[in-house]
């Protein structure tokens, strides 16, 4: 395996872990709060990217492949044979790529704020990223730069028994726990294969529900339950006996020591 050219830090003992920064930032600047930490039980190997930290801008365009084959070959070298990877923002594409390249070598992956596709916020932030870097304006790619790192997201609204959900920033990115749940599917009925109308399924509102093992009785059934149907019923056979009984017909004198029936 060639040799790396990357700036590096290396600390603790233990099992190996390498980190992968992301874009715009370095290992200080990404791991530097949780590095003793880390480094208090696993042997860390920290290399920064071409053009950041410790590390020179390269010459030539990066890739994937090149980034994943330099942050091994600096594990390598410093003694670590096998080594999980830890990865965060760019970092998790780079180690889900060294640890295809290099399936002997990595044995766990931690991904942190990665990207499983591009969105069109993240595609928006990537072209201009290029274009300020293109112009030459490192003042302004600092602005954009920290602009990105240091969004707050906005206040959303939290419904009663879901968490908050957070807006992404520019680079796709939402932090873990405030993902919306998804609501399960609606039972369905095993002999109509229909949706129930038990709210759908949901765990809330199933105290009332009846359950599966039961066959839903038919709409006439239903209807005599309710408090409504129940009061149609009762009109209804009220007036079926009434009009048995005459009542309704027109007023009539009957003669005198007749009576109605």
């Amino acid at each position: 395996m060639p040799g790396s050219s990357l700036g590096r830090i290396v600390r603790g003992t233990g099992p190996g872990l390498l980190l992968a920064h992301g874009a715009g930032g370095g290992i200080d600047a990404n791991y530097g709060p949780v590095l003793d930490v880390l480094a208090a039980h696993r042997t860390v190997v920290g290399p920064d990217y071409p053009g950041t930290g410790r590390t020179p801008r390269a010459d030539a365009p990066l890739t994937l492949d090149g980034l994943a084959d330099e942050l091994v070959a600096t594990a390598v070298e410093e003694g670590v044979e096998t080594f999980a990877v830890a990865g965060y923002s760019l970092g998790a594409a780079v180690a889900v790529r060294a640890a295809t390249r290099h399936p002997g070598r990595v044995t766990a992956l931690v991904l942190t704020a990665g990207f499983a596709h591009p969105s069109p916020r993240f595609l928006l932030a990537a072209r201009m990223w290029r274009d300020l870097l293109d112009a030459d304006d490192p003042e302004a790619l600092a602005g954009f730069l920290a602009l990105v790192a240091l969004q707050r997201p906005r206040p959303g609204r939290a419904r009663p028994g879901r968490p908050r959900r957070r807006p992404r920033n520019q680079c796709g990115h939402r932090s873990a726990g405030h993902a919306r749940p998804r609501r399960p599917a609606p039972r369905r009925h095993r002999r109509t294969g229909r949706p129930r109308r038990d709210h759908g399924a949901d765990p809330r509102r199933l105290h009332h529900a009846r359950p599966a093992r039961h066959p839903v009785p038919p709409p006439a059934a239903q209807r005599r339950h309710t408090r409504g149907g129940a009061r149609r019923d009762r009109l209804r056979a009220s007036a079926v006996r009434g009009t048995a009984r005459g009542v309704g017909r027109p007023h009539q004198r009957l003669p005198a020591g007749q009576r109605r029936l």
